[in-house]
């Protein structure tokens, strides 16, 4: 198989690319790595340290350039947030670039924490059930698309970035902004967690439980319901 590995030079990209990179040494089958970092054309950007790191490591790589930042900038309504185009525009590249090096699976590294700040900014502001899946057929078929650090803490990749070391990128589009509705989110869980210290494992685990016969969406329930038989007594 051909896994190609979005590669954005944060912590999370970092250490699902330093992972699956042990893991390809490792596994009793083959499968091939490709990393992809896009340039954005960011203002202040410097990508050198990423591209001697991936020299180093001897990681298969492409590096491509392309000013999405100008269009999400202008694009963008005053008191909007960057991040849903930025997000759109990097997969559209994402997508034509695994197509062009024939790639058949896309990794992300979206951890546990995205997954359920994604469940929370759906049930709260879009009214509907919906998390991050830990993998995906892209609507035309060609690709999957896979997270495998969805049930990672996020502070255990901090951790485990900072005692690797990892050039970290900084980034100028959503790291500028303040006050975004997923940092709510955030800040929401971790003031449960002081109260429930394992709150984050426990609603991670509801995403694995979920009884869609007690919930009230009429697709299921005709298909969950139990029918009961009725007998006549004589």
């Amino acid at each position: 198989d051909h896994v190609m590995v979005a590669i954005s030079g944060g912590k999370d990209s970092y250490t699902l690319l330093d992972l699956l990179h042990t893991a390809q040494k490792r596994a009793p089958f083959f499968f091939k790595i490709t990393a992809v970092h896009l340039d954005q054309v960011q203002p202040g950007y410097d990508g050198r340290p990423l591209k001697d790191w991936l020299v180093n490591k001897q990681i298969d790589h492409i590096i491509l350039s392309e000013d999405t930042y100008s269009v999400v900038v202008e694009k963008t309504k005053p008191g909007g947030t960057y991040c849903s185009l930025c997000s759109r525009l990097r997969r559209g590249i994402l997508y034509r670039i695994a197509g062009e090096i024939g790639a058949h699976k896309i990794a992300l590294g979206h951890h546990r924490d995205d997954s359920l700040e994604t469940l929370m900014l759906n049930l709260i502001y879009a009214g509907k059930l919906q998390a991050m899946p830990p993998k995906y057929v892209t609507d035309d078929g060609k690709f999957e698309v896979i997270r495998p650090l969805v049930e990672v803490a996020e502070r255990d990749i901090v951790n485990y970035a900072a005692q690797i070391g990892y050039p970290i990128l900084p980034c100028n589009l959503c790291g500028s902004q303040e006050g975004l509705k997923r940092e709510r989110m955030k800040e929401l869980l971790d003031a449960l967690e002081k109260e429930k210290p394992d709150v984050r494992s426990v609603m991670l685990h509801a995403l694995k439980n979920v009884n869609v016969s007690h919930l009230l969406d009429k697709r299921y329930l005709d298909r969950t319901t139990p029918k009961r038989r009725l007998e006549i007594v004589r």
